[in-house]
């Protein structure tokens, strides 16, 4: 956030905290996970001993994704998909990369 005023900084929180919040919203409703936004941690794993999701929860997540948020996802882009933080830089850079 090098070289923004505190009200571009506090903007930007704001955006990545809403768009966190609507993720952890998409990925419950879409998986029908039996969670609240709030227990899921946002550097939690999906995968594996997180939220235990699996391959095709993962293909899930894509639709979702691009759905809820119109960003276009590749076979490369999936290494974003470790957890809610880095699927939510992975939404950012693409929204910024599209203005």
């Amino acid at each position: 956030m090098a070289g923004m005023t505190i009200d571009q900084a506090q903007t930007r929180a704001k955006s990545r905290s809403e768009t966190t919040e609507r993720l952890k919203e998409v990925l419950i409703e879409r998986l029908m996970l039996p969670l609240e936004t709030n227990e899921i941690a946002d550097d939690s794993p999906l995968f594996g001993s997180g939220l235990g999701l699996d391959s095709v929860d993962a293909l899930e997540i894509v639709v979702a994704v691009e759905g809820e948020f119109n960003v276009s996802i590749t076979d490369e882009d999936m290494q974003a998909f470790r957890s809610i933080n880095t699927i939510v830089d992975f939404i950012e850079l693409k929204q910024e990369g599209s203005k």
